[in-house]
């Protein structure tokens, strides 16, 4: 509970909504409070009713107002039930339509950041499951927390306007009902949440690793591990699942219970109040009776914090995700984009990296860095992205480290890498991430401009085409197109590309570079490569050994002087 606090202090996420959407919280809790009311009006002037008219008055004016009020009460109840649920679901979607498009906002423009840091099945757990959960954390656990808290007072008073001794006793009860048992759900369920948490998101992260590799289960013929391995992985958070259900059950059973001594105790002091009055007795029916409406509301308490570990892990994981802040001042837009790195130092552990390096690129620039597996070029791409910061040294854009240019650096470096990051959604939708609030033509006129448009004209939906998880409806160069596409969009002056051809074949990797670097002309371009098909198309190849360039020249140059340049070059004309 302790943790929850620290983290709700530091939420970016939830509590900005709440103190932007008080009205809706407010009326949410209030007409969730006037429904328990009405409920338990209704079993109070049944229980009248019934009791007054088993005594066969003689005039039916006698008992025509309780009737009145059955009905009214019994209208009323699911009038302010279905308003609460309007203006509660209206409040919680609200909420998780803008968390959404911030959370896709995030994982779009710090794609290298995520990719260093998630899998991508962390990512869409993150997307599908954590906000859902933050979705339950109001509709089960504040809504219900707070109309029951004003119950809890609001029958504290009726009660001591009769007795004050035995309103200590139903607070007393109540208080063990909405606090004692409460936290004993959360601390003895505690372990059991954060398992099913960890199996959902292994499950999420294995299956969408099958997914992208599911040709290799293929070839490697494995495909009965992989279907038992996910098997295990279901079974274990179907038994976690279960055992929940069952602490679930017996909570709501022991609550049953002391609600049950509480309407018993109740009915024995209210028979001592009213059995001397023939009118008064009967009250004791209707007391009692207006007990039950209020253990629906007591259960859902219960329920809503004993899944607040739920909510722990939701909540820490997406506050590590940068979020837009909308208070924060657009920079002003850089017009010097040279990227500097000064002296730079990176370590692994012991293991040196990056040793002293220094490297100015002009913008519009383009530059090759080449090196053996390990050499540190992603490293170093990374050092540029701000994925990571040197050990010592400085790495600058227009004059400013790239630490101070977090709340811009979307705007300034673009990442295209092997993997094209595609979602089972629209192409426009897809291509559309690299920039939230471009118009549909602009969309199209950047899917356009990377030679696709043929392709579009030929699929049934066009531009409205599902392109599936991963993408895997179209072939690697046509996803790495659509990820081109999307840079385009993101309009960065800065594009990385991380061997973004490394896994297509050669006549299509041409065509791709091609594209690439043609609609790209205008902008700086660093690019890994373990190839050399298309190295003409770079002003200048830098060889990274040992933490520093062991070779650094055009293209031209090197195929005349350098023997280690000329060997790769046969290699990939072998190939």
């Amino acid at each position: 509970m302790k943790k929850i606090k620290q983290l709700v202090a530091s939420d970016r996420w939830i509590v900005p909504f709440l103190k932007s959407q008080k009205s809706g919280l407010f009326w949410s809790i209030l007409l969730n409070l006037f429904t328990i009311i009405a409920a338990s009006a209704l079993m109070f002037v049944s229980g009248y009713l019934i009791s007054r008219a088993a005594q066969r008055p003689d005039n039916i004016l006698l008992i025509y107002v309780p009737i009145v009020l059955t009905r009214a009460f019994g209208i009323a109840r699911p009038v302010f039930r279905y308003a609460q649920r309007l203006v509660s679901h209206n409040w919680v979607l609200r909420f998780v339509s803008k968390s959404r498009q911030r959370l896709y906002e995030s994982v779009a423009s710090t794609a290298s950041s995520i990719r260093g840091r998630l899998q991508t099945g962390e990512v869409l757990s993150l997307l599908a499951d954590d906000l859902d959960q933050l979705q339950n954390l109001y509709l089960r656990t504040l809504f219900p927390l707070g109309a029951g808290l004003l119950v809890y007072l609001f029958v504290g008073v009726a009660v001591g306007v009769a007795n004050w001794l035995f309103m200590l006793w139903w607070l007393f009860m109540l208080a063990i009902v909405m606090v004692i048992v409460p936290m004993f759900s959360y601390f003895a369920n505690r372990a059991r949440v954060h398992k099913q948490k960890q199996l959902q998101s292994q499950l999420y992260t294995d299956a969408t690793d099958a997914v992208l590799g599911l040709q290799d289960w293929i070839l490697s013929g494995r495909q009965k591990d992989l279907v038992a391995q996910q098997g295990r992985i279901m079974a274990n958070l179907a038994k976690t699942k279960h055992k929940g259900m069952q602490f679930g059950w017996w909570r709501d059973f022991a609550i049953q219970m002391l609600v049950l001594i509480l309407v018993i105790t109740t009915l024995i002091w209210l028979g001592g109040q009213f059995r001397s009055n023939q009118m008064a007795v009967n009250f004791i029916a209707a007391f009692t009776l207006a007990i039950f409406p209020l253990v629906d509301n007591f259960v859902a308490v219960n329920q809503g914090v004993s899944e607040a570990s739920f909510y722990e892990d939701s909540i820490e994981r997406l506050n590590t995700l940068p979020v837009p802040d909308a208070s924060h001042i657009e920079p002003e837009k850089l017009d010097d984009t040279t990227v500097v790195l000064n002296h730079v130092t990176f370590n692994y552990g012991n293991k040196k990296v990056i040793d002293q390096l220094d490297l100015v690129i002009q913008p519009g620039a383009k530059i090759a860095l080449l090196g053996r597996s390990g050499s540190g070029k992603t490293t170093l791409l990374k050092l540029i992205a701000a994925d990571i910061l040197p050990l010592s040294g400085r790495v600058t854009i227009g004059n400013q480290s790239v630490s101070k240019l977090q709340h811009q650096l979307s705007q300034l470096v673009a990442v295209l890498d092997q993997q094209a990051y595609l979602f089972d959604t629209t192409i426009l939708n897809n291509v559309r991430m690299g920039n939230i609030k471009a118009t549909d033509e602009q969309v199209k006129m950047a899917i356009k401009q990377t030679g696709l448009q043929p392709l579009i004209d030929s699929l049934p939906d066009g531009y409205e085409t599902k392109m599936q998880e991963a993408g895997t409806r179209f072939s690697g160069g046509e996803q790495q197109r659509f990820a081109l596409a999307r840079i385009l969009l993101q309009d960065a002056p800065i594009v990385i590309l991380d061997e973004p051809t490394v896994s297509l074949d050669p006549k299509t990797e041409h065509d791709v570079l091609t594209q690439i670097f043609k609609v790209l002309q205008d902008r700086t371009i660093i690019w890994v490569t373990h190839h050399l098909t298309g190295i003409d198309y770079v002003e200048k190849v830098y060889f990274l050994e040992n933490g520093q360039f062991s070779l650094a020249d055009t293209p031209e140059k090197l195929r005349k002087t350098s023997t280690h340049f000329q060997q790769l070059l046969a290699m990939d004309e072998f190939y």
